[in-house]
C-alpha cells in the first residue's frame, strides 16, 4: 500500500477532492479516486474525509493511500444454496460467514469464488473483483441475494434498486422495546470519521432511509420487519445502532454481549434477508422469493419464548 500527501495551493482553491486526486497522481481516474475517498482512504487535515465533492481550502493536508492490486478472484467448488436459476440471473441463499467478495483477508471461500465457478458468464459491471454483485450482504448476515449473468440484466436490476421497485425485506433481532412500533428512519450515512472500518451516521453522508415494523417482543429484545429503501454499507446495523436498538449478536455496533445465553447461540449478528422482490429483467414478470431463518436464529427465538412466556 502506497502512501501519498499533498498540501492544496491558491489555484486549488474551490476544486473538488476528488478531482485534485485524479490530476495530481497519474495512476488514478476520477472514478478510482472517488472510490478510494468512498472506502476511508482519505485523510483531509488528519480526519478521514468520504466527501468525494469537498471543496478545497489552500494550505488543506490531504493524505491517502493506494493499495496494492489484489489478484482476481479464482473458481472454487463451493456448494450453493440456489433458490433460483435462469439464463439471467441466480438468487443465492447465503449462509453466515460467507464473504460475498474477495476483500483484504478474504481472498478465498467467497461467494463469487463459488460463482465463478458454477456460472459459464457473470456481469462485468460490478469490476473484476465482484463478478454478477447486483447487491451485497454483510459477511454474518444471512438470506436472499440477486446474481445477475449478463451486463443488460446488472444494469436491469441495479436500475430497480434506485427507482426502489427492487424489494429487500429483513428480519432483525435487536435489543430493547422498540417504539414507536411502526416507524422510518432517514439519517445519512458515511464513512466513520476516526474508524475506517465503521460507517455512521454522519451530517453530510448520503441519504439512507430504513422502515421498521414491530413483529414481537419478548423481555429486552424485539423482532423487527425492516425494508430498505436505499442500500448504503452497513445501513441497517448502522440505523438501528443510531436509534439505540443495535443487532443482538452485532459486535460493530454495539449489540454484542458474549456472556448472554443467547449471543452463544448465535453465530454473528441477527440480521436475516427474509425476502426478495423484483421484476425479470427479460418478461418484466414479478418475482418474489423468501428464505428461512437459519438455525442459530431460530434458535435464538426459540431461547427468548421460553425465557419471557408468561
Amino acid at each position: 500500500m502506497k502512501r501519498f500527501e499533498l498540501i492544496a495551493a491558491a489555484p486549488d482553491r474551490g476544486r473538488r477532492l476528488d478531482l485534485f486526486l485524479a490530476a495530481s497522481e497519474s495512476s488514478l481516474s476520477r472514478s478510482q479516486a472517488q472510490k478510494l475517498i468512498e472506502e476511508g482512504f482519505v485523510q483531509l487535515n488528519g480526519s478521514t474525509c468520504t466527501r468525494k465533492n469537498y471543496r478545497l481550502q489552500p494550505g488543506d493536508i490531504v493524505s491517502f493511500f493506494i493499495p496494492a492490486p489484489a489478484a482476481p478472484p479464482r473458481a472454487e467448488q463451493i456448494p450453493l444454496d440456489i433458490i433460483y436459476e435462469d439464463d439471467d440471473l441466480l438468487v443465492i441463499n447465503k449462509p453466515r460467514g460467507m464473504v460475498v467478495h474477495p476483500a483484504p483477508g478474504h481472498r478465498r471461500g467467497t461467494l463469487v469464488s463459488a460463482l465463478l465457478a458454477h456460472c459459464r458468464t457473470l456481469s462485468t459491471l460490478g469490476g473484476p473483483e465482484r463478478p454478477g454483485i447486483v447487491h451485497r450482504l454483510d459477511k454474518d448476515t444471512t438470506g436472499l441475494l440477486l446474481v445477475a449473468k449478463s451486463d443488460y440484466v446488472h444494469s436491469s436490476l441495479t436500475a430497480q434498486l434506485k427507482a426502489r421497485t427492487l424489494r429487500r425485506e429483513y428480519l432483525a433481532l435487536v435489543h430493547g422495546e422498540v417504539r414507536p412500533a411502526v416507524g422510518r428512519i432517514e439519517a445519512p450515512i458515511g464513512r466513520h470519521p476516526r474508524h475506517r472500518k465503521r460507517m455512521a451516521v454522519v451530517p453530510r453522508g448520503r441519504e439512507a432511509i430504513t422502515r421498521y415494523r414491530v413483529l414481537a417482543c419478548a423481555g429486552p429484545f424485539s423482532l423487527l420487519q425492516v425494508s430498505l429503501e436505499t442500500g448504503r454499507t452497513h445501513q441497517i446495523r448502522v440505523h438501528l445502532s443510531f436509534i439505540k436498538h443495535p443487532l443482538v449478536g452485532d459486535p460493530l455496533y454495539g449489540g454484542s454481549s458474549p456472556a448472554d445465553p443467547l449471543q452463544q447461540l448465535l453465530q454473528g449478528q441477527a440480521l436475516h434477508a427474509r425476502r426478495l422482490s423484483f421484476n425479470h429483467p427479460r418478461s418484466g414478470r414479478r418475482f418474489s422469493f423468501t428464505a428461512p431463518l437459519p438455525r442459530d436464529f431460530r434458535q435464538g427465538l426459540r431461547l427468548l419464548r421460553q425465557r419471557y412466556r408468561g
